[in-house]
């Protein structure tokens, strides 16, 4: 054998194993599954009025379903203040595409700034069109009319997120302070907003919501698989 040839040969096997390596694990790397990215879009009862970051919603629920055993990375994308007229205008932005959750939760403020019910629900109409374009799966949070603020619009405004729901094939979790309003061990001073316990609770219970919705998911990729 001419020499030289064996250390060529040990040099080509030694590239093919590299190759083989490399080729693995860039398998490897395509085929491992993406965290599930969730959107919380809404106001202050999403934004964390007076909380530290770790205590608003979008955090509590990724550490809850983190603690499940999801894969998840919940995005904060509440502005406190915010109508939904004002979820109009940065709905561009607030959900990007190949989102594979929204939980909108949108209304309060509009309740108490006295605006319409059917302007809230044509601006949610138009929020919801535009998130079911870039979302993968939606979660409207519903919101009640608290008591002493007139029964005509009590009876007005409650329909509106089923309509929405079944409209845009949404989920519906019908009033998001579910358990929370009126309860002052669970708000802040003001009876309004939500403390840290305040937020568990919202968290605990939307969270079969959550669950069920993310189960779809998976049977979907599933399918597609």
């Amino acid at each position: 054998m001419p020499e030289g040839v064996p250390f060529r040969a040990a040099t080509v096997a030694l590239s093919m194993l590299g190759a083989l390596v490399t080729a693995g694990g860039d398998a490897r790397a395509r085929s491992a599954p993406t965290p599930v990215r969730i959107v919380a879009f809404g106001d202050s009862l999403v934004a964390g009025y007076g909380l530290r970051p770790g205590e608003a919603f979008p955090a509590q629920l990724q550490a809850a379903l983190r603690a499940k055993g999801y894969d998840v990375t919940v995005a904060n994308a509440g502005v406190s203040g915010d109508t939904s007229a004002r979820a109009v205008a940065r709905m561009e932005r607030a959900v990007p595409t190949g989102t594979d959750l929204t939980i909108v939760e949108f209304g309060a403020n509009d309740i108490y700034r006295g605006v319409p019910a059917s302007t809230t629900e044509r601006n949610l109409d138009a929020v919801l069109s535009h998130v079911a374009s870039k979302s993968k799966a939606v979660i409207l949070a519903g919101m009640v009319i608290p008591p002493g603020l007139g029964n005509e619009a009590s009876r007005s405004f409650a329909p509106i997120y089923k309509r929405l729901a079944e409209r845009h094939a949404a989920a519906l979790y019908p009033f998001f302070l579910k358990g929370v309003a009126g309860n002052r061990n669970l708000n802040l001073g003001d009876g309004i907003h939500p403390n840290a316990a305040g937020v568990k609770r919202i968290v605990d219970g939307i969270l079969p919501t959550v669950l069920r919705e993310l189960g779809k998911l998976e049977e979907r990729r599933a399918a597609a698989d």
